[in-house]
């Protein structure tokens, strides 16, 4: 801060360093702006006379901090700050730019609130980038997910109507622990009343969220993501039982986890053990496995699998049965 910066330059400084660094001493300030502790705490009253509560905590580890009031505070980027802002909601978003869409017009309020010197560089990626859609993301009906988030931060049970990939719809009542967005999608981890078992339910496919008069408890070492990667192949329509020619090490790193647990049954041959809504989707993921498998049980995933090596031999264009040509000794392509 310059020494020449006027009291309303200052005041905004302040306004930043609140917003950065909750908890911030005067002394801290001071040294900041480059004034005295006074003088910073006369920068402190400033803001709150123009109606931003800025609240005081007395003691060691006591500060400035923004508080909660009826008055939302402006807010302060740097051009760094905006142009990150905006290449994240870019990446996660790709309809950020429409106007019509919600993340969009959103999106288009902070860029008009910024200064112009500012939101320059930042508009100029949000009007010009074409991003690349992410075919794998889904994202839910918001007020589906705001009900679930709310429910998770209440600890309030609910009663979900789904429906799977299959077409198969239910009611059901769980407890829900936490919402967790992974692999481009939004998934409820939760507890399912009925099978007193953790389930992970896609958010896009709710299609409906009934508060229930009940509260519960959170599992106090919950990791949800870790959660999550564990119960993607559970409780789904289909069953698999495939028994895989490699250590269960080298499957692990390979497989997704979403695909079942991976049970070892000798040093050279492990048991993928899951269930799915999709068993063509199942099927693709086990074809991509360089290693020898056999389907043990789960008669859609049986049939999924002849159809799928039907089509790929027809591909081929040679007659069932047939002896593969070896690939020879060709470079792989350059990795784009």
């Amino acid at each position: 801060m310059t020494a020449d910066a006027s009291p309303t330059s200052r005041a905004l400084m302040v306004l930043e360093l609140l917003q950065g660094s909750p908890g911030i001493t005067a002394d801290r300030l001071a040294e900041r702006l480059g004034v005295t502790g006074r003088a910073a705490r006369r920068y402190v009253a400033v803001l709150r006379e123009a109606g931003i509560p800025v609240e005081s905590v007395r003691g060691p580890y006591g500060g400035y901090r923004l508080g909660r009031g009826l008055r939302l505070p402006p807010l302060v980027f740097t051009s760094t700050e905006a142009l990150g802002l905006v290449m994240a909601v870019l990446d996660g978003h790709h309809q950020a730019g429409a106007t019509t869409d919600p993340v969009g017009s959103a999106l288009g309020k902070i860029m008009r609130a910024l200064p112009a010197a500012v939101a320059a560089q930042a508009e100029a990626v949000r009007r010009i980038t074409a991003a690349a859609p992410d075919r794998a993301a889904v994202r839910p009906d918001p007020t589906t997910t705001a009900a679930l988030v709310q429910a998770c931060a209440d600890r309030r049970r609910v009663r979900l109507g789904y429906r799977s990939e299959a077409g198969t719809e239910w009611v059901t009542d769980v407890d829900p622990w936490a919402v967790v967005v992974r692999h481009g999608r939004w998934y409820l981890v939760c507890r399912s009343c009925r099978a007193d078992a953790v389930r992970a339910y896609r958010v896009d496919r709710v299609r409906s969220v009934e508060g229930v008069d009940a509260v519960f408890d959170v599992p106090e070492d919950l990791d949800a993501v870790a959660l999550l990667e564990e119960n993607l192949a559970e409780g789904w329509e289909f069953t698999a039982d495939v028994l895989i020619q490699a250590p269960t090490a080298e499957v692990v790193q390979r497989l997704p986890r979403s695909l079942g647990r991976v049970q070892p049954v000798d040093d050279d041959t492990c048991r993928l053990v899951g269930t799915t809504s999709n068993p063509w989707w199942y099927v693709e993921q086990l074809a991509a496995i360089p290693v020898p498998f056999r389907i043990l049980g789960g008669r859609e995933i049986r049939h999924a699998a002849a159809a799928v090596g039907e089509r790929l031999t027809a591909a081929a264009g040679q007659p069932a049965g047939a002896p593969a040509e070896p690939p020879g000794d060709r470079a792989a392509p350059p990795h784009v």
